[in-house]
């Protein structure tokens, strides 16, 4: 058939996709952008190792090496038996099991207790729990250096300064209101039809915390232990005070030995020590970065 002057023909013509930004930069141009991002990063990683190597080069110092030679040097003599001089001076087979027996307890009653007492602020109604939260929170605002004497005081009627359990009650009792507080504003975060199904379905308040309350709150949970366990584990001054006899003593009082009696210090051996201690923290934190990654970013979206 013939076309005429009214008929039409549709044509398609290829259009060029024109290139994206990415693409459309060279490689070389892209490689100087990063520099300053990557030298950024540079930074970072030094100024957080250089504390650590500077601390282990230093642990295999002797005295003298120490005291005469710039402390970012490497030694003279790689003294290795500083680490089994630390070992026996500043008792860290008894001081570890002791920060572990006052930690532990301590940590496991202040995420129960704080959970349950957050759960019960927020998801509980009943009146006058605007005020209790309030009085947790005054609890913040304590020093513990106010408190010692009458702690002391009321220890030593109980009879109980010779073992660890002062630090037990004591830690728990400290970490609480932040613990209360964090618990508090994770609960108010979550949805409370979850709850109300649960008691639809029978569950009592026991049930609903300890089977929807507290796997919801598992990141909350997670990073509040943590910041709990760095706080109790450095603690020095409570642990000085009603830990003082040797066989109490935990790690941070322990490497007080290394000082002498006129502010004499055996440095190799005082570095040593810390080496050891600050590196099962460390490993610690290897096995739990992706734990406290998540409930960091849980509190920040849910917060």
């Amino acid at each position: 058939m013939a076309l005429t002057s009214l008929d039409t023909v549709a044509t398609t013509s290829q259009r060029p996709i024109p290139p994206s930004g990415k693409d459309s930069v060279p490689l070389g141009v892209r490689f100087v952008r990063r520099i300053p991002s990557a030298l950024v990063v540079i930074f970072l990683a030094v100024i957080t190792a250089y504390p650590l190597f500077w601390m282990f080069i230093n642990s295999l110092k002797s005295k003298s090496d120490f005291l005469n030679n710039p402390s970012y040097a490497l030694p003279q003599v790689w003294e290795w038996g500083n680490y089994g001089k630390a070992w026996e001076v500043a008792n860290l087979s008894t001081t570890i099991v002791n920060s572990l027996i006052a930690t532990i307890p301590s940590l496991i009653l202040i995420v129960v207790l704080g959970a349950a007492a957050g759960f019960a602020l927020e998801i509980m109604v009943w009146k006058g729990r605007g005020t209790v939260l309030l009085l947790f929170l005054g609890g913040i605002m304590i020093p513990g250096q106010m408190i010692v004497l009458p702690l002391f005081t009321a220890f030593f009627n109980l009879h109980i300064t010779g073992s660890l359990l002062p630090l037990i009650v004591i830690y728990t009792a400290s970490g609480l209101p932040l613990t209360v507080f964090m618990m508090a504003t994770y609960f108010r975060a979550l949805p409370r039809e979850v709850f109300e199904a649960s008691t639809i379905d029978g569950a009592g308040m026991l049930r609903s915390f300890f089977l929807v309350g507290l796997p919801m709150a598992r990141n909350a949970i997670v990073t509040v232990s943590i910041v709990q366990f760095f706080l109790i584990w450095n603690d020095l001054l409570m642990a000085l005070i009603f830990a003082a006899p040797r066989q109490l003593n935990t790690i941070q009082v322990g490497l007080l030995n290394f000082s002498g009696d006129y502010g004499a210090t055996d440095y190799g051996p005082l570095f040593a020590a810390i080496c050891m201690t600050v590196g099962g923290i460390l490993v610690i934190y290897l096995f739990l970065n992706q734990r406290i990654m998540a409930g960091l970013a849980a509190g920040a979206i849910k917060g």
